[in-house]
């Protein structure tokens, strides 16, 4: 479900390096030090703005998408360092997605107000296959349902499967959220590493199918189509080719601009 990323060439890992600022780079937050995530692939030349390899600059295809459905991303540390992870994908398409860096002990603050915010109803996507949270469990009718009357949130948890799952159960703050399940049949189109099951879907992909479950089909489709541009972009700047013939999600993405 989640996102696990890589840079360019296999292989990659954290390592040691010089403590990181002393600032969170999605919300600015002060935060705990931390390693900084470096791999292969580190020193090759990225747009500044999509932080894509300019070979294949990912700019041009951004369209932005309207939703009565909101996305937050409680994302690992380690995500904002690898320039594969398609969390930052929905914060492109969806302007008003919100990126909340996740410490055990230290919890943002702004998330806590919101999550407090009754004007909100969250929802944390999460499987639900352990029977301790049964209880919690909701089906996309629970999203409807409070669209009626609220703003509707899809926490997605942003990392790997098991940072995904340690966010999951280490938080206070989500324990008496609503949780909510993915159930598709569409498998993983996300070509940027070798997932454990073809149904296990990246981030991206699982915010576009529950966005299209929950009645935002428009959305869905701009966030699909977007998602195809940069995996199709990136997979092939791993082999240093230049993308020549537009992509059909390349071509529909640029008559939305139009």
């Amino acid at each position: 479900m989640m996102s696990p990323s890589d840079e360019l060439g296999a292989g990659s890992s954290p390592v040691e390096s010089l403590p990181a600022p002393g600032r969170d780079p999605a919300t600015g937050h002060p935060r705990p030090a931390r390693r900084e995530f470096k791999a292969r692939g580190a020193f090759v030349t990225r747009c500044e703005g999509c932080n894509l390899p300019e070979l294949n600059c990912l700019c041009p295809y951004q369209v932005k998408a309207e939703s009565q459905v909101q996305v937050w991303l409680i994302t690992h540390p380690l995500e904002h360092h690898k320039p594969t992870n398609t969390g930052r994908l929905i914060g492109d398409v969806l302007a008003p997605t919100r990126v909340f860096t996740w410490y055990r002990t230290t919890p943002d603050p702004e998330l806590l107000d919101l999550l407090a915010d009754e004007r909100h109803a969250p929802f944390v996507v999460f499987p639900d296959d352990q029977p301790d949270y049964a209880h919690r469990v909701v089906n996309i009718e629970a999203v409807r349902s409070a669209a009626v009357t609220r703003i509707p949130v899809l926490i997605l948890l942003d990392g790997t499967w098991r940072q995904a799952r340690r966010i999951f159960r280490k938080s206070p703050y989500l324990e008496n959220l609503p949780v909510l399940p993915l159930h598709t049949e569409r498998l993983t189109r996300y070509r940027l590493r070798k997932p454990a099951s073809p149904a296990h879907l990246c981030t991206a992909e699982v915010a576009a199918e529950l966005l299209r479950q929950a009645g935002e089909g428009s959305a869905a489709d701009i966030l699909d189509d977007y998602f195809d541009v940069f995996n199709e972009s990136y997979a092939a700047s791993r082999g240093y080719e230049k993308i020549g013939e537009p992509t059909p999600a390349m071509h529909r993405l640029l008559e939305r601009r139009a």
